[in-house]
């Protein structure tokens, strides 16, 4: 088990690196490729966007069709895609690539949570795996700068897609130990509900910078997203999740904690290159605290708080802390020396992000049908990862400033972003204590109706199974 575990960690950390790795290596990509502003932009967006709108479909795939067989179907994809970007000549070629490893990523991450919450029954062991894959997870994403910059410093851009490739190899020949998960022979995904969820939350992302238009027509679109799945014979979120009142409230907390989490990346890695003036691998260097800090909580200290506390508690409390962390955070100001201006803040924020995260993701996996367990890992991950493309497009919108080429004012906008998502920690806190305690919670799939309340003298902290 020990093993799977492993491999489900090494893939899940492929994915969420991808979304970072390549930030600080997009300055060289313009100059090797010729790209304009507008195509490099996309370098980005292009895996953000099918990553994040795919995750839904992604996580009914691995109910349809098997654990393994879905699991090894992403990886080849997102290894492939890797090597072709990583070979690519053109900026036409790797923003292709960059939206092929997003589609196989939208495949392999809600495989890999799915596979977990499978192989392990909800209690204390499932509890621990979950930190590991969550602390793994945050590790990616605040690594992605490190590994990065110093793959862009001390050989090639090319290496930052190179990398993914001998590592998805080895996890292509270790698949088989992957439990091959139960699957339905004959029943067809919802297909055309994935794309236009797909085209619903992009057009979203694009339109909240400032067109009406664009958001006007994300919503139209997700609502026929969801006549579509209301007639399909498997949507992509059954209703025994949409009415469990944890799935909804906990879904509703992931997606505000990504639009705080995820966009902290993107304006932390400009406050330290443009207001403190560090340099590439300066910058991820200064992520380190980020990281080792964010996993010692989330594999030591949580898990032990997880057996002492209520999962509500523990998120309300790390949303608090980390709200203080972007207080701090968005005093930022050109020539503040890196104890006061990143690792002070760093510290709250990661204890904060660190006791969150591990019962958030609990709270939303916990009480699922064996067959709904991909439908619940898939609507997790694209609440996160829907979250931070919509709060990362409307923090830009709201903080840019006519002095974004000044120092001075760059600071200030980019503290008004702290500001805000400050604020959005505080509006976590406030859904996290509405949700119900896990002794209280009704299965997903039970039949009476999951809003009401159980009764039980469990413990807080400890599972409850019916």
């Amino acid at each position: 088990m020990a093993i799977v575990l492993a491999l489900l960690c090494a893939a899940q950390f492929m994915v969420v690196l991808d979304v970072s790795v390549v930030n600080v290596a997009l300055p060289s990509i313009q100059g090797a490729l010729a790209v304009d502003p507008r195509g490099l932009a996309w370098v980005g967006n292009a895996y953000a966007l099918t990553f994040g709108g795919l995750l839904l479909l992604g996580g009914r795939l691995a109910d349809l069709y098997g654990h393994r067989r879905v699991f090894a179907t992403g990886l080849a994809v997102f290894t492939a895609a890797s090597l072709a970007g990583g070979l690519a000549d053109t900026s036409g070629l790797l923003i292709a690539a960059r939206a092929g490893q997003g589609i196989g990523a939208a495949i392999l991450a809600p495989a890999t949570l799915t596979v977990l919450t499978s192989a392990y029954p909800e209690g204390p062991r499932r509890t621990r795996a979950i930190a590991v894959w969550t602390a793994v997870s945050l590790a990616g994403g605040t690594a992605g700068n490190l590994i990065g910059g110093a793959l862009t410093q001390y050989l090639s851009w090319r290496s930052v897609l190179l990398v993914n490739v001998p590592i998805g190899l080895a996890c292509l020949a270790a698949a088989r130990r992957i439990p091959a998960g139960p699957g339905r022979s004959g029943t067809r995904p919802d297909v055309l509900g994935a794309l236009t969820a797909t085209g619903g939350l992009a057009a979203l992302a694009y339109g909240v910078s400032g067109s009406p238009v664009v958001v006007a027509a994300g919503c139209v679109l997700l609502g026929v997203s969801a006549l579509v799945q209301a007639r399909a014979s498997a949507p992509l979120i059954p209703y025994a999740l949409v009415r469990a009142r944890a799935i909804r409230l906990g879904n509703a907390a992931m997606l505000l904690a990504g639009a705080c989490l995820n966009p902290m990346w993107y304006f932390l890695t400009l406050s330290m290159q443009h207001v403190l003036g560090y340099g590439p691998l300066a910058t991820g260097l200064a992520f380190l605290p980020h990281t080792v800090l964010t996993m010692l909580v989330g594999l030591r200290v949580t898990p032990w708080l997880m057996r002492r506390a209520g999962d509500r508690v523990l998120i309300a409390a790390g949303a608090l802390i980390g709200a203080a962390g972007f207080l701090w955070q968005s005093r930022i100001a050109p020539g503040g020396d890196y104890v006061t201006a990143v690792l002070g803040p760093a510290v709250l924020i990661s204890l904060g992000g660190g006791l969150l995260n591990t019962p958030l993701t609990v709270t939303v996996t916990s009480g699922v049908a064996p067959e709904n367990a991909g439908a619940a890992s898939g609507l997790m991950n694209t609440a996160k990862q829907a979250g931070g493309a919509l709060g990362l497009a409307a923090l830009v919108a709201l903080t840019a400033g006519p002095d974004s080429g000044d120092p001075v004012g760059l600071a200030e906008g980019y503290g008004r972003a702290f500001v805000l998502i400050a604020a959005m920690m505080a509006g976590v806190a406030a859904l996290a204590l509405a949700l119900p305690d896990r002794r209280d919670r009704a299965p997903a799939d039970a039949d009476a109706d999951a809003d009401e309340p159980a009764t039980g003298d469990e413990p807080a902290g400890q599972e409850h199974a019916r």
